[in-house]
């Protein structure tokens, strides 16, 4: 039941593109890991990683595939981990008040 939700999720994050390429955020890479977490809540964990640790578009790269994550049937809360960016923890922070 995991990995099929992990397959809807990436499915569901494949339609953000990297707004300098054009290209699917999951197809560059950028998404680099999902994990499912079940405690009395489905929680999808998302780690991603711009190409650029100073990509100014890493905070709307990642408020996206979590608002795309989020409309996956059977996800009740979506976390988003920005790793190797200058301001990961900030962005990360921010993206998951």
């Amino acid at each position: 039941m995991a990995d099929e939700l992990v397959e809807k999720i990436k499915d569901a994050v494949s339609v953000v593109a990297d707004p300098h390429m054009g290209i699917s955020i999951v197809e560059m890479g950028i998404v680099q890991d999902i994990q499912i977490e079940k405690n009395g809540t489905t929680v999808a964990k998302i780690t991603i990683r711009p190409t650029n640790p100073g990509c100014m578009s890493a905070a709307n790269i990642a408020m996206n595939a979590k608002l795309a994550a989020e409309k996956v049937e059977g996800v009740d809360k979506v976390e988003i981990l920005v790793e190797g960016h200058m301001m990961a923890d900030a962005i990360s922070e921010m993206v998951n008040k």
